[in-house]
């Protein structure tokens, strides 16, 4: 497991993002199941920071080797921050995106142009063989999108607009999402302090 970099996460969406950013690293990227590790952690954390380290944490603990986990999710300002480190239970863990989608849309019938204002929030947290933690957060900022739209991507992507490419997350194409995201950006982050140290 040494020469092998985990990732604490049975996300299949964010598996293959971390693998695309990380593609050059040099380690074999592996997902907790790939490592034979059926353990699904409790996120009891109040901020993405602590989530992503109690996540890395429980896998390292289980395996020695370098592992990455990251705890992200959207906030919309009209909803006051809502779901934020809810996100992906938000409306209960089982609930289809479309579904918590389309009841985020009509929460927000009544916003408009700004007042739509939300953000991806992702906390990247790395914990090497050793034992030294490294974590950083990434954002990017876009609206509400009026309706979904677009097959990319996952989770809240189909309503998540980016103004400077004037479609939703979902419509981006993988390198585009990747090189603006907040996966994409905390990984980027992390991933220099780790170089670095």
């Amino acid at each position: 497991m040494k020469d092998k970099l985990i990732i604490a996460s049975n996300n299949a969406g964010k598996i293959r993002e971390i693998r695309e950013i990380m593609e050059d690293y040099g380690k074999e990227i592996i997902s907790q199941k790939e490592a034979g590790i059926d353990l699904d952690v409790e996120e009891n954390g109040t901020t993405f920071e602590e989530n992503a380290l109690i996540k890395c944490r429980a896998i390292h603990k289980l395996t020695g080797a370098m592992v990455l986990a990251d705890d992200s999710g959207l906030e919309i300002d009209y909803l006051n921050k809502e779901p934020g480190v809810y996100s992906a239970r938000y409306l209960g863990h089982d609930t289809p995106y479309e579904v918590k989608n389309q009841i985020i849309l009509d929460r927000l019938k009544d916003a408009k142009g700004e007042e739509r204002s939300t953000r991806y929030v992702c906390a990247m947290a790395v914990i090497m063989p050793d034992g030294r933690e490294f974590c950083a957060l990434g954002t990017v900022e876009g609206l509400i999108a009026e309706k979904p739209s677009g097959n990319g991507g996952f989770g809240y992507d189909p309503i998540f607009f980016v103004p400077e490419y004037g479609k939703t997350m979902a419509e981006l194409t993988p390198d585009e999402k990747n090189a603006i995201s907040h996966r994409g950006r905390a990984l980027r982050a992390v991933r220099k302090l780790v170089d670095e140290a």
